[in-house]
C-alpha cells in the first residue's frame, strides 16, 4: 500500500485545501441549525457552492455534468471538507447512491430531467429500499407495483427511509410480478416524494433526532418513463445502488470520536484508585479501540489503493462497515459505563456528548449499508471463499413462498 499523495493529488489536496479554507469558513461555530427549513436552507447554499466551484460530481462523466475526475480526487475532497463545519449530510445519499444509478438505468430524457438538477442542490433524493416485513432480505420487499396503461401504480411500505420527509424524489424498489422468484419480480421507479398518496412519518430515535422515516404509498401513480431498467430487472439496478452505498458507509462518521477521545476522557476521571488510565482494565480497553482504529484504516488504505491504481475495491471494503459500528458502539459504551452518571446528562457538551451520540447512533449504523449478518456473509462468501448460506427456496415462486 501505498500512504502518500502522488504529486499530482497533492497538488489538487493543496488546492481543495486552499479553496475549502475561504469558503467553508462562514459555517465554522454556527448554531446547531433550528428547524428543518434552516437545515436544508444551508445544505442546498452548501451544495451550490461547491457546484458553481466544480467541486459536484467528481468521478461522473462529464457528459452528465460531472468533473470526470479520478475517485482519488473524490476521495481527496471528501477527507479535506470532512475537515470543515460545512453542511454536507443531506445531499449523501442521493449523490452517493441515488443519481448514479439514474444515470445508469434511467432512459436519456430522464437523465437529462433529474441528474443537473440533483448536482445543483435543487432537488434533494432518498432510497426507497428496506421493508418492516423483509428484514434485511431486501429482495422479499412487498410493496407492489401494477401497471396501468402508461403509469404504475404503487401500494405498500417502505422503513428506515433517511431524510424521505425532506426530499423532493426517491428510487424505490417494488414488487412487479410475484410469480417469479423474489430476486426476479422486481422493478425500480423514480417516485415524486410530494406525490398524492406518498406519506413519510419521521421516526424519533433514541437521540432526540428524527432521520429516518417509515413512508406509505397509496394508489401512488409513477409513469412508465420513470422506470430505471428494464421491467423485472430490479434486482440488478439495486445492485448498483447498494455497491455505492456500502462503500459511503464504510468509513468512520464525520467528526466520530476515536481511541484519542478515549485517553482525554480516562485521564480526567478520577476514581478511589486515581485517575481511571492507570487501570488495567481501562489500559486494556483502550489498546483494543487502537488496534481496531488501525485495522480499519489500513483496510481503508488498501481500498484507496486499489483506486488510485484505477481498480476496483472488492469486498473486502465491507470489514470495515462491520468493524467500525461495532467498534463505534464499545467504545463509547465503555466511555459511558466509565463516566458513571455524568456519561448520561444530557447536558455539559464536549467528549461526552460526542460519545453518547456515538452510542445512540452506532446501533442505526449497523444495520443502515447492510446488517452485520448481511455483510458477514458477503465476507465469508467473496472474501474467504467459504460456502454461501443454504438457499431452498431461491427458485421459488414469490406467492408461493413459505416461513422457513
Amino acid at each position: 500500500m501505498d500512504f502518500n499523495d502522488t504529486p499530482q493529488e497533492a497538488e489538487f489536496r493543496a488546492t481543495v485545501r486552499s479553496w475549502l479554507a475561504d469558503k467553508a469558513a462562514k459555517y465554522k461555530g454556527l448554531p446547531e441549525a433550528k428547524g428543518n427549513d434552516e437545515f436544508v436552507a444551508r445544505a442546498k447554499d452548501w451544495q451550490k457552492t461547491k457546484h458553481e466551484a466544480g467541486y459536484t460530481g467528481i468521478t461522473w462523466p462529464k457528459a452528465m455534468g460531472g468533473q470526470g475526475l479520478t475517485p482519488m480526487h473524490s476521495i481527496i475532497f471528501g477527507q479535506e471538507e470532512s475537515k470543515t463545519s460545512a453542511p454536507t449530510g443531506l445531499y449523501s445519499i442521493g449523490l452517493g447512491m441515488c443519481i448514479p444509478t439514474v444515470f445508469t438505468h434511467g432512459n436519456p430524457e430522464v437523465i437529462q430531467r433529474y441528474v443537473p438538477k440533483a448536482l445543483e442542490g435543487g432537488e434533494i433524493w432518498c432510497q426507497l429500499f428496506s421493508e418492516p416485513a423483509a428484514g434485511s432480505d431486501l429482495a422479499g420487499i412487498r410493496t407492489k407495483a401494477v401497471r396501468d396503461g402508461d403509469d404504475w401504480v404503487i401500494n405498500g411500505q417502505k422503513v428506515w427511509t433517511t431524510n424521505a420527509h425532506l426530499c423532493d424524489y426517491g428510487i424505490i424498489v417494488t414488487r412487479t410480478d410475484p410469480s417469479k422468484p423474489k430476486h426476479k419480480g422486481l422493478t425500480m421507479f423514480i417516485v415524486d416524494m410530494h406525490a398524492p398518496g406518498v406519506e413519510a412519518r419521521p421516526l424519533k430515535q433514541m437521540s432526540g433526532g428524527a432521520d429516518f422515516n417509515e413512508v406509505f404509498f397509496t394508489d401512488v401513480r409513477v409513469p412508465d418513463a420513470w422506470r430505471l431498467g428494464e421491467v423485472g430487472d430490479g434486482w440488478k439496478v439495486a445492485l448498483t445502488t447498494l455497491m455505492h452505498e456500502r462503500l459511503a458507509v464504510g468509513g468512520k462518521p464525520r467528526h466520530s470520536p476515536d481511541y484519542n477521545t478515549l485517553i482525554e476522557l480516562a485521564r480526567r476521571i478520577e476514581t478511589e484508585a486515581g485517575p481511571a488510565i492507570e487501570a488495567t482494565h481501562v489500559r486494556q480497553k483502550i489498546a483494543d479501540v487502537y488496534l481496531a482504529d488501525e485495522g480499519i484504516k489500513l483496510t481503508q488504505m488498501r481500498a484507496l489503493s486499489a483506486l488510485s491504481k484505477g481498480q476496483i475495491p472488492g469486498a473486502e471494503q465491507s470489514i470495515s462497515k462491520v468493524v467500525v459500528a461495532k467498534n463505534m458502539q464499545d467504545m463509547a459504551a465503555f466511555a459511558l459505563d466509565m463516566s458513571e452518571a455524568a456519561g448520561f446528562m444530557t447536558d455539559g457538551g464536549g467528549d461526552l456528548e460526542r460519545l453518547r451520540a456515538s452510542y445512540m447512533w452506532s446501533a442505526g449504523l449497523r444495520i443502515a449499508g447492510g446488517t452485520d449478518e448481511i455483510l458477514r456473509n458477503i465476507i465469508a462468501e467473496r472474501v474467504l471463499g467459504l460456502p454461501g448460506d443454504l438457499r431452498p427456496n431461491k427458485d421459488t415462486p414469490f406467492n408461493e413462498e413459505k416461513p422457513l
